[in-house]
């Protein structure tokens, strides 16, 4: 944690009355009072028409369906519950707010609404005086595209300072995703290899074996580019590509990471394919000659010394055979070696929904002649009762101030440049059946590596 931070005072969350309060915020605020890292004024801000003795009945609804009802724990979280009812372009709604918080002096506004909304909100934080010392954490996405982006970041800095905005990734606060650096630089073994000498080849697939789930209309404004590539995705990519940070300064970690974003070269249309999963037209909200992408596959490239000319491929997509996130990294295949691309060395994280580590070998048949055969080294670990879920955590980092596991402007913006150029219709959408991998158009961008890592069951 940044050692000048203070902890934050008291937490107002707009959006109470959400579906991202009811399925993250609630269960992420008990476990905050569980573990004793909660005990200041929770504001929840709505416009419903509540009051605050609807607002406890909807946390208590809420973690009955997410995890269940700790109701001593719950009893203590109700006593710190306040509620505000109002309209969030109205300046009365902020007046109430103001004197909601009382004594606090250094309020963390978190903003689980509509994107839209963010500016109106803000400039109101700043006219009422709740945004003085104050902090703000917003959802993604941070913009449509880089313009959309820029603007909001200047909405934002018009009146917060880029140390006092955090911009929540929720997959940042995943301990599966955050072991990717731990691994990279606890062990001495990886560092020599860690390049384009050695890597062959990067692939990332974050697959779901479920559609849009009602929110079709969402999704007919997002697409899988801007929900999960534009920011988890290349995330991702930075972790697994950044330079080893420095302990001698706060900001190192997200520095080598920003490196990464500015350094991938934008995509082109060739190196994009999107696919729509049959059956995405009918859903409710969605129009009936849609575009938008269930399913995208991508070719990028970083052009820096560490990685030049190797290749890391993006796949995402709704409706697929399983779900899970995995990455492979293959290695160049050894001299002489008489394997195919297949066979190769590799390692594979698994972060989720279990986290696995997993070193692809060979090793000697069963017989008396000297012939290989593949093998995997492999460590599973399940999730424990005892793990931070990411929206705890990262509701924790930012009451404590601590900005590293949150997004920077700078990387931001640095990740709509390199998506900027193939959003909307840049390229075809393909028709592709729910329970396949996607359109089989995907399967040329990975042509030169063998095709497509398939995660398996483990």
């Amino acid at each position: 944690m940044n050692s000048q931070a203070q902890r934050s005072d008291a937490l107002v969350f707009f959006g109470a009355s959400g579906d991202l309060a009811y399925k993250k915020i609630f269960p992420a605020l008990q476990a905050m009072a569980r573990r004793g890292r909660l005990d200041v004024p929770v504001i929840g801000v709505g416009r419903s028409g509540w009051n605050l003795e609807q607002l406890r009945a909807r946390a208590h609804d809420s973690l009955q369906k997410h995890g269940g009802v700790d109701e001593a724990v719950f009893a203590k979280l109700a006593a710190l519950f306040h509620y505000v009812d109002g309209d969030y372009r109205e300046a009365s709604t902020y007046v109430a707010l103001r004197k909601e918080l009382g004594d606090a002096k250094r309020p963390l506004h978190y903003l689980a609404i509509p994107p839209s909304v963010f500016p109106v909100v803000v400039e109101h934080l700043a006219q009422s005086g709740c945004s003085n010392n104050a902090r703000v954490v917003l959802e993604k996405p941070f913009g449509r595209d880089l313009a959309s982006a820029q603007q909001l970041n200047a909405t934002l800095h018009s009146v917060f300072d880029e140390s006092a905005i955090f911009r929540i990734d929720h997959y940042l606060g995943k301990g599966s995703v955050q072991n990717l650096s731990i691994f990279r630089f606890a062990n001495t073994f990886l560092e020599p290899i860690w390049n384009r000498h050695y890597i062959d080849s990067v692939q990332i697939t974050m697959a779901e074996s479920f559609g849009v789930q009602g929110r079709g209309a969402f999704y007919e404004e997002a697409g899988a580019i801007r929900d999960v590539v534009q920011n988890h995705m290349l995330q991702v990519v930075s972790l697994l590509a950044m330079e080893p940070p420095t302990a001698s300064y706060h900001e190192s970690t997200r520095d080598e990471q920003v490196k990464v974003l500015r350094a991938l070269r934008p995509l082109r249309p060739e190196q994009v394919v999107r696919g729509q999963f049959a059956g995405y037209r009918s859903e409710v909200g969605v129009a009936p000659n849609s575009t938008v992408e269930t399913f995208a596959a991508l070719q990028l490239y970083i052009d820096s010394w560490r990685w030049d000319g190797v290749p890391f491929y993006i796949r995402v997509g709704k409706c697929l055979p399983m779900t899970a996130t995995e990455v492979l990294v293959t290695l160049k295949r050894p001299p002489m070696a008489q394997t195919s691309p297949c066979d190769t060395n590799y390692f594979r994280f698994r972060l989720s929904p279990d986290m696995i580590i997993a070193v692809g070998a060979r090793i000697k048949r069963p017989g008396d002649e000297l012939v290989s055969e593949p093998t995997e080294l492999k460590v599973v670990q399940q999730p424990s009762c005892d793990d931070l879920d990411p929206y705890e955590r990262l509701l924790g980092e930012a009451m404590l101030g601590d900005t590293l596991l949150f997004a920077r402007q700078d990387g931001v913006e640095a990740a709509w440049a390199a998506v900027d150029p193939v959003l909307g219709d840049a390229t075809p959408v393909h028709t592709y059946e729910p329970g396949s991998w996607g359109p089989p158009q995907a399967a040329e961008l990975t042509a030169a590596v063998g095709g497509w890592h398939e995660p398996g069951p483990c």
